[in-house]
């Protein structure tokens, strides 16, 4: 069973999400903090974790930023306010995907549905052919990236982006494209996170937004792939 941490310091959330999780057949652990979330992240790692931002002593943010330097597992954050996500999504945390509070169980349930059926996250790129681009090479078997040479850490849902724009280098791809080619079909979250993620994604590869040699904004559309095939 893929295991779900619940990390909230309500604990009537913390039941009510247990029980609709469980339900769908998922292993559900709980914390009540955010000392007792990263001690439950470390023991015993969960494929996806529902994390509070507002919690008593450690908050939701740094839980997700120390989780980052060890984990990529997903992360979907809760904030108390809708106007949030927008500060949230502006800071490019790392979150997967974003709810509010008062949130129906249900579409919580069905978020965390969505986001575990990408198990299989090797199989959105296929074959074991090495894609070189001026200054980067991917390996999608091994699922590997060297930009000069040097490797590049990057999370699941980073190399998945990164490799479906090397597969298509000049298209241009659109928010929702992206999120049903890389999120999978059934996402129905906020599409601004595909932003944060490529974000960290030009982070990782040392690429300038506003001179970009890998990944182009393509305004008022989405974004393109402009590296040159070696």
């Amino acid at each position: 069973m893929q295991k779900v941490l619940v990390v909230d310091d309500e604990p009537q959330i913390r039941t009510v999400l247990r029980g609709y999780l469980e339900a769908e057949g998922y292993n559900v652990a709980e914390a009540g903090d955010g000392a007792e979330a990263l001690v439950a992240l470390r023991e015993d790692p969960p494929a996806l974790v529902l994390l509070d931002v507002m919690l008593p002593g450690i908050d939701g943010l740094e839980v997700l930023r120390q989780l980052r330097s060890f984990s990529d597992a997903y992360v979907i954050l809760v904030t108390a306010r809708a106007e949030e996500v927008d500060k949230l999504v502006g800071l490019g945390v790392g979150a997967d995907d974003y709810v509010t509070k008062p949130f129906s169980p249900r579409e919580v349930t069905a978020r965390v549905k969505a986001m575990l059926r990408r198990d299989n996250r090797g199989d959105r790129t296929d074959g074991d052919s090495l894609l070189r681009f001026d200054g980067l090479s991917i390996k999608p078997d091994h699922r590997e990236v060297e930009a000069n040479g040097m490797l590049v850490a990057l999370s699941s849902l980073e190399f998945d982006l990164l490799a479906t724009f090397a597969a298509e280098p000049g298209r241009v791809f659109s928010r929702v494209q992206l999120l049903e080619k890389v999120w999978g079909y059934d996402f129905y979250g906020d599409e601004r996170v595909v932003d944060v993620h490529i974000r960290s994604l030009r982070a990782h590869l040392g690429d300038d937004a506003s001179d970009p040699h890998l990944i182009a904004t393509v305004r008022g559309v989405g974004y393109k792939f402009v590296a040159q095939p070696r």
